[in-house]
């Protein structure tokens, strides 16, 4: 039986990999304590963002099943 590399569910619970193989993820520190911020600071944490490329590779080796792509 082949040996399969284990993939890291932290971090496959926390980005999401589209269809195209882009990276999306949410920003930190939405959680909660978000009332004392600016409207717009609260504006910016909305929704997810693609993530930088040059995260592509490490994320790579973090989730060895799935396709992620360089150029994004």
């Amino acid at each position: 039986m082949p040996k399969t590399h284990k993939s890291n569910r932290s971090l496959a619970k926390r980005i999401k990999i589209t269809g195209t193989g882009k990276v999306l993820k949410r920003k930190p520190g939405q959680n909660h304590f978000n009332a004392k911020d600016s409207g717009s600071a609260g504006l910016q944490k909305r929704g997810q963002k693609h993530s930088p490329i040059s995260y592509a590779k490490s994320f790579q080796k973090l989730l060895p099943s799935r396709r992620i792509s360089s150029e994004q």
